[in-house]
């Protein structure tokens, strides 16, 4: 009995040290362009990761973050929200409000 509890707490911890936590920040580089960086919070690269820009309701802009786990867009006029869908759990999104020059 204890060595099964022994076993069961060691595959806990050891799920635990994989886990990590989606992370973006988007940035207005001042030339009507936006930049989003995607990432995890263990280091992790986002290379490849769908991003989505979604207006009124529908996706205007669907691709993959680049081999440096970025993607620069032309600034969109109106409210729109960016997407970083690294799938279950590891989705976020930022309104164009908060994106500041």
């Amino acid at each position: 009995m204890i060595k099964k509890i022994i076993i069961g707490l060691t595959l806990l911890s050891t799920s635990t040290l994989f886990a990590h936590t989606a992370v973006m920040s988007c940035f207005d580089n001042g030339d009507d362009t936006i930049t989003c960086e995607g990432g995890f919070s263990n280091g992790s690269s986002a290379s490849g990761t769908e991003f989505l820009i979604i207006q009124n309701d529908k996706t205007v802009m669907k691709t993959k973050l680049s081999e440096d786990s970025d993607v620069t867009f032309d600034k969109i006029n109106g409210d729109y929200e960016v997407v970083f869908n690294a799938g279950q759990g590891h989705r976020l999104s930022i309104q164009s409000s908060d994106i500041a020059e």
